[in-house]
């Protein structure tokens, strides 16, 4: 993924999850196309997974994504 949408989300009262499906609902609204990647900082995990409940968004970590920010794109496959 070379170009994405980068998302701010700091709302401590739903899941992590949830922010991700928020934060993908919009992409798809804004750009007519659904994201399946979604990156994120290591300390959002808190030493475990995510479940993106069959949504197709692959969520991968980076530390050049600041913690509470999202980057969602289209995967380009390579």
């Amino acid at each position: 993924m070379n170009i994405g949408m980068l998302w701010f989300d700091n709302d401590n009262k739903i899941d992590l999850a949830a922010k991700i499906q928020r934060a993908a609902s919009y992409y798809a609204n804004k750009y007519g196309r659904s994201p399946n990647l979604c990156f994120i900082h290591p300390s959002m995990l808190g030493g475990g997974t995510v479940n993106t409940n069959g949504s197709g968004i692959e969520v991968r970590t980076t530390r050049s994504v600041l913690p509470n920010h999202f980057w969602l794109g289209v995967s380009t496959g390579g």
